[in-house]
């Protein structure tokens, strides 16, 4: 399988996840998330709609990149049946994780697991990773990932440390709290809603430079799969205006919302290697996926041809405004 460009995103969605998720597959999606998180997740609800799509839609699983995770207990909800014996060794709950997602998505391999945070120490972390590890090692797992690591150290560690180096990481890109209003200040901001934007603006950029040093140095892409990346960001939507007066001579695609001209800026920057930036979306809406569609046939059409030579200013502007938010999370409010 191709590696994604971006993954349709299943939390939330309860009863509705098979269907979203044929709905998704049928308007072009063929990068699943999931996790084995009751609380958050049907996982077995992606499996029921995998099967769906075998049987009614023609889509086999091989047409398909699957991506779960191993959550702690501590993201758990003990109310509820666990993925694994919860009072197991640390190792046997990973492979109990991981039997439970073959099992509720029907299949006998996984294209991605991911860590979905740190352990509480960095010896529990080792000895999940070490289990990850063996999984790839007997070709039940394509690739191993990590997800919500806010320190740089840890960050550093991993690479350091793990045998087989994470293939993607997954990261919150929502630099403010997304039910703050757009014109919150920061004096306004609790205390902890400050922790939670000073962490953010001090990970992005350094995080990014990090990823991209180790392709300049001759090591594999790691993927940065973004997660709350509209919701998270109203201020950036208000601010970036449709484009759609662009059009892409390869693909005759417009860009008509400010989602779709986020999603393409993102994932077309310059300042970071061509196909980093993996953004998750999770919406609901039908049009929505379409959208989305768009968006990844722009990327394609940008990707080839002549490299739109002589972009318009308008096109420069936004893509300075997004890089700019990025690297530095700053901007000037308009």
């Amino acid at each position: 399988m191709q590696q994604p460009a971006m993954l349709y995103g299943t939390a939330w969605k309860g009863a509705r996840t098979t269907a979203l998720v044929v709905h998704a597959v049928l308007a072009g999606f063929r990068d699943i998330d999931t996790a084995c998180q009751p609380k958050h997740y049907r996982q077995e609800l992606v499996g029921q709609a995998i099967e769906q799509l075998k049987t009614h839609h023609g889509i086999s699983r091989h047409q398909l990149w699957i991506q779960t995770k191993f959550i702690s207990l501590d993201g758990q909800d003990l109310s509820q049946p666990l993925p694994y014996d919860k009072d197991a060794p640390l190792a046997q709950k990973v492979r109990q994780s991981f039997e439970t997602s073959l099992k509720q998505l029907g299949t006998d391999y996984i294209d991605s697991l991911i860590m979905h945070s740190p352990m509480r120490t960095r010896e529990e972390t080792r000895a999940v990773w070490t289990e990850f590890e063996a999984l790839v090692k007997s070709g039940k797992v394509r690739e191993i990932g990590i997800s919500n690591i806010y320190d740089l150290d840890l960050f550093d560690w991993c690479f350091e440390t793990f045998e087989i180096k994470p293939s993607s990481m997954s990261v919150d890109l929502a630099v403010r709290p997304s039910a703050e209003s757009e014109n919150l200040t920061s004096s306004s901001r609790s205390p902890s809603q400050n922790r939670f934007v000073e962490e953010h603006l001090n990970f992005c950029a350094p995080i990014l430079e990090r990823l991209t040093q180790r392709v300049k140095d001759g090591q594999p892409m790691v993927r940065l799969q973004t997660f709350w990346t509209l919701t998270g960001n109203p201020e950036i939507l208000r601010q970036l205006s449709p484009l759609q007066v662009f059009t892409f001579p390869e693909s005759k695609t417009g860009l008509k919302t400010s989602a779709q001209a986020l999603y393409f800026l993102l994932m077309t920057a310059r300042r970071w290697p061509k196909g980093m930036i993996v953004p998750l979306t999770g919406t609901t809406s039908e049009q929505h996926m379409k959208d989305d569609m768009e968006v990844m046939r722009a990327v394609e059409a940008r990707s080839v041809g002549d490299g739109w030579k002589g972009e318009k200013k308008e096109m420069e502007d936004a893509r300075a405004l997004v890089e700019k938010y990025i690297w530095t999370n700053s901007f000037t409010n308009a």
